[in-house]
């Protein structure tokens, strides 16, 4: 209807009109550009809005199980050192040194909850999180699983597979069924059982606390259990502070690096 009217105002040489019908058609343009790149902002903003929210649930659920998993490698750690201590006494209590051989080998894990960062990444929306988020060390959080690189270092560690080896199997699921992970409905652990009752025949705990005692090797990759498992425990530790500077940001208590 606009460009109709132009025409016309030029066929019959009306100037003025016809800088008029420009300066409207321009400003409407222009309007309308603006009021496109404004909805535009607005969709963005509320999808990094979005972002930060699921972030924040994932953070949270991650921190709590982290936590868990850095409790649970410091109890694998008393664990080793007891044993230490029990396989190198000829009248050390046979269940306490089962139990703490056993133990010794336990593992656990926490995958990271990342779907969300995996969509924002994948998609190139990075941009729109804060840049205190990600200043905060989340993306060094998500680089690496190092709760599941431990998991999987130490599934497969000499003194695991010894210890392991050598417990009869009756034993093993007696400890599995009153001594070992605590889980929830979900089948993810929360640490160790509280109570130990451990329900096996004295002599057949005295027989296999005399044999983890005599293998010389199984002393040697317990030291070197040690140290896998601190290892682990300190990654995953900082993991855990990389997950409350993050928490802070997303829930705006402080800015990234302050003292928690």
């Amino acid at each position: 209807m606009i460009l109709r009217r132009i025409i016309e105002h030029v066929k019959a040489q009306h100037w003025t009109a016809i800088v008029i019908d420009f300066v409207i058609v321009v400003v409407g343009v222009f309007i309308g550009i603006q009021v496109s790149n404004w909805n535009d902002a607005q969709a963005e903003r509320r999808l990094g809005q979005s972002y930060v929210e699921r972030l924040r649930l994932d953070v949270e659920n991650d921190k709590v199980f982290w936590s868990n998993l850095v409790a649970y490698y410091g109890a694998v750690l008393e664990s080793i050192d007891q044993a230490d201590t029990l396989l190198a006494d000829p009248a050390g209590d046979a269940k306490a040194t089962v139990l703490n051989a056993y133990r010794a080998s336990e593992i656990s894990n926490s995958p990271q909850t990342r779907a969300t960062w995996d969509e924002i990444v994948s998609s190139g929306h990075i941009g729109l999180l804060p840049r205190t988020l990600l200043d905060s060390g989340l993306a060094i959080y998500y680089s690496i699983d190092v709760a599941n690189q431990s998991f999987l270092d130490l599934q497969d560690s000499a003194y695991r597979h010894r210890a392991r080896s050598l417990i009869p199997l009756s034993i093993q699921k007696a400890i599995r069924a009153t001594c070992s992970d605590l889980r929830d409905e979900a089948e993810r652990v929360l640490g160790f059982m509280p109570e130990c009752r451990l329900d096996v025949e004295p002599a057949l705990l005295e027989a296999t606390a005399a044999a983890l005692r005599a293998d010389a090797e199984l002393k040697a990759a317990l030291h070197y259990q040690y140290s896998q498992v601190f290892t682990a425990q300190a990654n995953i530790r900082g993991g855990v502070v990389l997950l409350e500077r993050a928490l802070a940001v997303l829930k705006g208590d402080r800015k990234p690096g302050a003292a928690p």
